[in-house]
């Protein structure tokens, strides 16, 4: 599978992902992840249905200054894809993954993270555990909180969550397929650049995860993570006085006004660029300008080593 993932990515643009592939030993279970360059660590955290694609210009951008780590989660990208029997597809699952691969780097203090949609709450949640070695966060779209009770759950997610929901993810991609179409408003994903996205998640057996993301969305007191959430909603006043910078696209319908709002209020004085026109791929819409954005919050607040 990795192998032929590489080859489709060569044939789409040969400069698209020119990063090396490198491996964790999960219990039998291959999991990738990118790292690339020197210096302090900035740890950049997918959600769902992407992969490490998705920060391609922030490692290009910053590997000549920074070390760049991205996992690619259990089920997605270059990783494993395995069945439910050999993984459990759960929020604490996914902390334990990025909890052992940054013991296995020795990435231990002065860490920043950037995160994105599930990402978020799996950068949050490994945040808590160890809430020494993280000293900066980078917001891009997503949530370290419950679903805020002003917001509806939207209706693409609970059709999803249903048996028909689970046919067209698994059976025709749909889930990928439609948000590689609808994510990006500024600019639209071109056909080669959806087709990368989409490419990992190219059969049945390796949809898995894009769909058990979803059915692991915890809403009720009695779901799995429902209490890992909880915990870090708690938790987050303890990071209150960290350097937060917030980059947020304002046409995102699942991370909108109603999520930046919890944000603004937990972080009152956190850094915070809104991006009218740009949607939940903010890093396809305005890449560039997130980056700069990004040198300048890391170069105002230095680490102290």
């Amino acid at each position: 599978m990795q192998t032929a993932l590489r080859s489709k990515l060569q044939a789409l643009d040969p400069e698209l992902y020119p990063f090396e592939s490198r491996y964790l030993d999960r219990g039998g279970l291959r999991y990738h992840y990118v790292d690339e360059g020197q210096g302090e660590a900035l740890v950049m955290v997918h959600g769902n249905p992407t992969w490490s694609l998705y920060f391609r210009e922030l490692v290009k951008t910053f590997r000549t200054r920074y070390r760049c780590v991205v996992p690619d989660h259990i089920g997605c990208g270059f990783s494993d894809k395995p069945s439910d029997e050999r993984y459990a597809y759960t929020l604490e699952r996914r902390v334990d993954d990025l909890e052992a691969l940054l013991e296995h780097l020795g990435l231990r203090e002065n860490l920043t993270l950037v995160l994105h949609d599930w990402g978020g709450m799996i950068g949050w949640a490994y945040a808590a555990r160890h809430p020494e070695r993280v000293k900066r966060f980078v917001i891009l779209n997503t949530s370290a909180f419950h679903l805020p009770a002003s917001k509806p759950f939207p209706w693409q997610l609970w059709l999803t969550r249903t048996p028909l929901g689970a046919l067209l993810v698994r059976g025709l991609n749909a889930f990928a397929g439609s948000a590689a179409r609808v994510c990006a408003k500024r600019r639209p994903l071109s056909p080669a650049l959806r087709a990368a996205y989409k490419a990992p998640y190219d059969s049945w057996g390796n949809r898995i995860a894009v769909l058990r993301f979803v059915q692991d969305i915890p809403l009720h007191p009695a779901d799995p993570g429902y209490a890992i959430v909880s915990g870090v909603e708690a938790k987050l006043p303890d990071f209150r006085r960290h350097p937060m910078l917030i980059c947020w696209g304002e046409r995102d319908f699942v991370f909108d006004k109603h999520f930046l709002a919890c944000w603004e209020r937990a972080f009152p004085e956190a850094e915070l660029h809104r991006f009218p026109d740009c949607g939940h791929y903010i890093l396809e819409d305005a890449g560039p300008e997130v980056a700069k954005l990004m040198q300048a919050f890391l170069d105002a607040h230095p680490l102290r080593v």
